[in-house]
């Protein structure tokens, strides 16, 4: 049957907190965005049974999420036009993924020339993600992906797809 639990895998800034506002009107799911970025180790994923778990975050723990649940939970991929969502980081470049991307994961010396433009990085974490998430989700049988620019369309799909 189809599994109790759904992961929504995505970049960030396309769409997850819509789609998990719109998540906790349903009546045999529960769903939470990124409602367990305190916990660590196993904890991270214990998630309840039906249960949707939205947390761009997971995008770079995906090693752990195999080894947890691989593909004994279904995984939605949500997307939005990847320009856009490199652009909405780039708004907030002092702060949050996109900042760590490129002071520590890219590890740039920020302050010695070539300084990457903000925009560049944001495009490089943006398709890095994507890429992340696509070999991931490559040998799952549960998926459903979502893109932001059809989400009223993709929303009737994912509540008969979790039924």
């Amino acid at each position: 049957g189809f599994p109790d639990r759904v992961f929504v895998l995505c970049s960030g800034r396309c769409g997850s907190m819509t789609l998990a506002r719109a998540c906790a009107h349903l009546s045999n799911w529960t769903a939470s965005h990124e409602a367990r970025t305190h916990a660590l180790g196993e904890a991270r994923l214990d998630v309840p049974a039906r249960h949707i778990e939205i947390d761009n975050r997971l995008t770079w723990m995906l090693g752990r999420l195999d080894r947890a649940w691989g593909d004994r939970a279904a995984y939605v991929h949500l997307t939005r036009d990847p320009e856009a969502v490199a652009r909405s980081f780039a708004r907030r470049a002092h702060q949050g993924i996109l900042r760590a991307y490129r002071e520590g994961i890219l590890a740039r010396h920020l302050t010695r020339p070539p300084v990457p433009p903000v925009i560049e990085a944001a495009r490089d974490l943006v398709a890095t993600a994507n890429a992340n998430i696509a070999l991931f989700l490559r040998d799952k049988s549960h998926v459903l992906p979502m893109r932001l620019e059809t989400i009223a369309e993709d929303w009737e799909v994912l509540c008969g797809w979790i039924d």
